[in-house]
């Protein structure tokens, strides 16, 4: 059976899925004051951060139209799985739905089409998508697609960050769990990670960049002790800074089995919020 992949923009493009077939991804909108891009192929990062930095670290997003989720549902597929970021961060998982129910309305074909909430971003949504496109490949049922992975997400995968800086989800008000009075500590690095609800919670913190990346590479190697890592693979993105990025798998190849570690760029919105010198690290289990 023919199927199609649908991400947001959110998701960080490894170098192979720049080119899988019947794939398409639906960008999100960057905005610094009037400066207004589509987070798409040729998003520059060294350019985006320049401008923000030049801006105060202030940039916003908007999530895409369900028009745009629905014009890339169009083909002749049979099913279309389609993965967005964290409903808790973005309105984007709701306008796919939304872009769900317009293509419905337009068409009669007997499509499935399917709106996978990622509870993440950045490359967790990049591992999803992969063990979409896996067991699609190896022509398991629809439905039974869409149980494996909804399960997966929630049960075999995590997610650590460490920033530089908070201002840009400070202010766009993308902080939720996170106490305010932590912010308040001059110069130390917070460790944050993603909850199995899709929200922002604190994990840890110290005092240098290199102790607080050591310190993730601890974490994940305790959430995935005695765990079959066989096949599993991590992501580490980075905002204008592979050499922390590099720093981290490092770690993570010496505490864990873990054999493919990938080191991609931001997207833009991933980019947005770690802001300059972000880290964000995902991973399976």
């Amino acid at each position: 059976m023919s199927f199609k992949i649908v991400v947001d923009s959110c998701c960080d493009l490894s170098d192979d899925m720049k080119k899988w077939n019947n794939f398409s991804v639906v960008p999100l909108t960057l905005e610094i004051e009037d400066y207004i891009i589509s987070d798409d192929e040729n998003f520059d990062q060294d350019d985006f951060i320049s401008r923000m930095k030049a801006n105060g670290g202030m940039a916003k997003s908007a999530c895409p139209a369900p028009d745009l989720f629905k014009e890339a549902y169009e083909g002749d597929f049979d099913s279309v799985y389609v993965l967005t970021i964290t409903d808790k961060l973005s309105g984007t998982y709701n306008s796919a739905l939304q872009g769900k129910m317009l293509y419905e309305e337009e068409h009669n074909d007997g499509k499935k089409i399917h709106v996978f909430n990622s509870l993440a971003t950045s490359g967790l949504e990049t591992i999803i998508a992969h063990l979409i496109k896996d067991l699609a490949e190896q022509g398991k049922d629809f439905d039974e697609i869409v149980s494996v992975v909804e399960d997966y997400i929630v049960n075999n995968t995590g997610l650590y960050f460490c920033l530089e800086s908070f201002d840009a989800l400070k202010k766009n008000g993308r902080l939720f769990a996170l106490a305010a009075s932590v912010f308040e500590k001059i110069k130390v690095k917070i460790i944050c990670k993603r909850t199995t609800e899709g929200n922002i919670s604190l994990a840890g913190q110290d005092l240098t960049t290199n102790r607080a990346l050591t310190k993730i590479a601890n974490f994940i190697a305790a959430d995935v002790k005695d765990k079959n890592l066989d096949g599993k693979s991590v992501v580490v993105t980075h905002v204008c800074c592979k050499e922390k990025g590099e720093f981290l798998a490092k770690k993570i190849e010496e505490k864990t089995d873990y054999k493919s570690i990938e080191i991609i760029k931001a997207s833009g919105l991933n980019s947005l919020y770690a802001s300059d010198g972000g880290i964000i690290v995902s991973y399976e289990y």
